[in-house]
C-alpha cells in the first residue's frame, strides 16, 4: 500500500478523550506551490466527527461529500460509514480514478480510508498522510510516550517538525479538536 501523496501532511491523535487532527495549507503542483492557506480539515459538527485529507483537492472533496452523506446515512457510525465509502470508492468505476486519501476521527476510533478498499486504524490513536505523514507519525508517537502534551499541541509541534523537514509541507496549520 502506498499511501504517500504529495503537498500535504495530515495528522490525527487521540489522547484522553480528546481527538485532534490538524494538516498544513501548502497546496502544490509539482515543485511550485500553489496555495499556502489550503484548509484540509472538515468537522461534522452534528456527530462531533473530523476528517482530514490528503491529495487531489477535487478528488478529496469529492470523497468528503460521499463520507458525510455515509455519515448520514449511518447516523454517525463511523465505523460502518467509513467501511461503506471505502467499498463504494473500491467498487465504483468512476470513484476508483480519485486520487486522494482521508482520516476520519470521532472521539472513540480513526481511521485512513483509501481507494483499495482499506480502513484502517491504528493501535496507538496516532494517524498520519501525505508527504509530511511519516515525520509527523514519528514526531507524535515521541511525544505521546515521552511528554504529558495534550492532543492538539502533540499534532501541533509534531506538524511543525514535519514542515521543518518536508519540501511539500509549511507552517500554516489548520487544526480542528473535539471533546
Amino acid at each position: 500500500m502506498n499511501y504517500t501523496f504529495y503537498g500535504t501532511t495530515i495528522l490525527c491523535v487521540r489522547k484522553n478523550g480528546v481527538t485532534a487532527i490538524g494538516g498544513d495549507g501548502q497546496v502544490s503542483m509539482g515543485s511550485t506551490i500553489l496555495k499556502h492557506t489550503a484548509k484540509k480539515i472538515r468537522k461534522i459538527s452534528k456527530y462531533n466527527i473530523l476528517a482530514g485529507f490528503a491529495g487531489s483537492t477535487a478528488d478529496a472533496m469529492t470523497l468528503f461529500q460521499l463520507f458525510e452523506k455515509k455519515i448520514e446515512q449511518f447516523g454517525g457510525n463511523l465505523s460502518r460509514a467509513s467501511v461503506e465509502l471505502a467499498q463504494e470508492w473500491r467498487t465504483d468505476k468512476l470513484l476508483r480514478r480519485l486520487e486522494a486519501l482521508m482520516i476520519v476521527a470521532d472521539l472513540n476510533d480513526s481511521y485512513i480510508i483509501s481507494g483499495t478498499g482499506d480502513v484502517v486504524s491504528s493501535d496507538d490513536g496516532i494517524l498520519a498522510i501525505g508527504s509530511g505523514g511519516n515525520y509527523a507519525l514519528a514526531s507524535a508517537r515521541s511525544l505521546l510516550k515521552h511528554t504529558n502534551l495534550d492532543a492538539k499541541t502533540i499534532v501541533e509541534e509534531s506538524l511543525k517538525i514535519a514542515a521543518d523537514i518536508c519540501v511539500y509541507t509549511n507552517h500554516h496549520l489548520t487544526i480542528e479538536v473535539i471533546s
